[in-house]
C-alpha cells in the first residue's frame, strides 16, 4: 500500500507555518482564518479541558458532588480517614473493598460532602470547578459588591457551571460504549477518571463525564462565501441511523467471494507481523487515524472470525444497531477489537489461543479489526503478519 498520505501530511505541515502569519506579519494561532476548508480546528476544540487540580487532601469539588483523587499507594481506607469519612460507606458507594490498592490518579466519588482543603502546591485555586471558558483565562476586573474568590467551606458559588456528569458502570459496558453513548473521546474519559492503560471497568465503578468543548459547527448550517464551495458533511457514523434503504431479502443466496491474492494485498511492513488476519480477504477499507481506527476485511455472511493471537476476552458489547463487539487484551499493552460478527463462540474472560474462532461473520459483507495499544488505535497492517 502507498504511503503517498504521509508526504502530504508533511507538506500540510509546512504550509500550516506559512498560512499562520497573516498579511500584517503577526502569528495567527487560529489557521482557519487563513485556510478555510483546508485546515479546521474544531474537531480540537470539541475536546474535554483536561481534569482540575485538586486540593491538597486531594479533593476535585464540583457544584452537586465531589471526587477524591487516589495518591500512590492509596486505599479507600486510607483516603476516607484522610477526608473524615468511614471507610465502609465511601467503599460501598464507589463498589470497590475497603482494602483496595488505588492506582495513582484513580478517582472515587464521595457520598457527601467534605470541606474543602487548602490549595494544592503550585496552584491558584482550590479545586472548585467552574465555567472553564468564562472570561477566556482574562483576569476579570474587581466590582464592588461582587467577589472574584470562590467561598470557601465546601459550598460551592451559584455561578459555578459546567459540572461534570456521572455514570454508573453496568455489566457489559466497556470504556468506549461508556465514551460513544455520551459522545466523549475515550482519551478524555480515561484521562479526567484516572483509568489504567488497559482501560478496564468495573461494574458499580462511579465515572465522571467530562463536558466536552465547542461542538463542530453543523455544516449545513455554515454560510460560506460565493467561489469558496461548500463543507462536506460527516457521513453517518455507527453511532447514527443509516437513511433506509432496499435491502436484499436475507434469503437470497450470498455471492461466491472472489478469489484473494493475499500477498497483493499486504504492506512490506506487515511481514514476520505479531497478529494473524482474524478472515481471509481482501482488505476494502483501510486505517485513517481519526477517521477508520482500523481496517474492513471482505467476508461472506457465516464466515469463520478467529482470534489475531493469544489472550483473554476482556470485554463482549453492542454497539446501538445490537451487533457484537469482542475486545480482546493480549500482552505489552496490546488489545484486538472486532465487530462485525453475527454470532459469538465466546465469553467474557474466555483464554484463547492464537486463531481460535470467536464467532462467524454478519451480512454486512465484512468484519472491521483494530489494534490499539493503551488508549491509542495503531494500524493493524503494521503488526499483520
Amino acid at each position: 500500500m502507498s504511503r503517498t498520505p504521509l508526504l502530504a501530511a508533511g507538506g500540510c505541515a509546512v504550509l500550516a507555518l506559512l498560512a499562520s502569519c497573516g498579511p500584517n506579519a503577526s502569528f495567527d494561532p487560529d489557521l482557519r482564518r487563513w485556510m478555510p476548508g483546508a485546515l479546521n480546528t474544531a474537531d480540537a476544540a470539541a475536546r474535554a479541558a483536561p481534569r482540575p487540580q485538586p486540593d491538597s487532601r486531594g479533593v476535585i469539588s464540583f457544584p452537586d458532588y465531589q471526587v477524591a483523587i487516589a495518591r500512590s499507594g492509596d486505599t479507600p481506607a486510607s483516603i476516607a480517614s484522610r477526608l473524615g469519612l468511614t471507610a465502609d460507606e465511601l467503599a460501598r458507594h464507589n463498589a470497590l473493598p475497603i482494602d483496595a490498592t488505588l492506582e495513582e490518579g484513580a478517582t472515587l466519588v464521595l457520598p457527601r460532602r467534605v470541606a474543602a482543603g487548602s490549595p494544592a502546591s503550585g496552584t491558584s485555586t482550590t479545586g472548585l470547578v467552574t465555567d472553564p471558558f468564562a472570561g477566556q483565562g482574562v483576569r476579570q476586573r474587581d466590582v464592588p459588591g461582587r467577589s472574584n474568590a470562590p467561598s470557601g467551606g465546601g459550598t460551592p458559588p451559584a455561578a459555578a457551571t459546567a459540572q461534570p456528569g456521572q455514570h454508573v458502570v453496568s455489566a457489559g459496558e466497556t470504556a468506549w460504549s461508556i465514551s460513544r453513548k455520551y459522545g466523549v473521546s475515550v482519551q478524555d474519559l480515561a484521562s479526567w477518571n484516572g483509568l489504567p492503560s488497559s482501560m478496564n471497568v468495573r461494574v458499580g465503578q462511579r465515572l465522571m463525564i467530562p463536558v466536552a468543548g465547542q461542538k463542530p459547527p453543523d455544516p449545513a448550517q455554515v454560510t460560506t462565501a460565493p467561489g469558496t464551495g461548500s463543507p462536506t458533511p460527516k457521513p453517518p457514523s455507527s453511532a447514527e441511523a443509516l437513511p433506509k434503504q432496499d435491502t436484499r431479502p436475507a434469503a437470497a443466496p450470498v455471492p461466491d467471494a472472489p478469489a484473494t491474492n493475499m500477498g497483493a494485498d499486504r504492506t512490506a511492513a506487515s511481514d514476520g507481523g505479531r497478529f494473524a488476519m482474524p478472515v481471509s480477504g481482501a482488505i476494502i477499507r483501510v486505517y485513517e487515524k481519526g477517521k477508520n481506527d482500523g481496517i474492513d476485511i471482505a467476508a461472506p455472511a457465516g464466515t469463520s472470525v478467529k482470534a489475531a493471537g493469544s489472550g483473554t476476552v476482556a470485554a463482549i458489547t453492542r454497539d446501538t444497531a445490537g451487533v457484537p463487539i469482542v475486545v480482546v487484551r493480549h500482552g505489552d499493552g496490546l488489545m484486538t477489537v472486532y465487530t462485525g460478527l453475527a454470532s459469538l463462540n465466546v465469553a467474557k474472560g474466555d483464554q484463547l489461543s492464537s486463531g481460535q474462532s470467536l464467532g462467524t461473520a454478519g451480512d454486512g459483507g465484512f468484519v472491521h479489526f483494530e489494534v490499539r495499544r493503551g488508549f491509542e488505535s495503531v494500524d493493524p497492517e503494521d503488526y499483520l503478519g
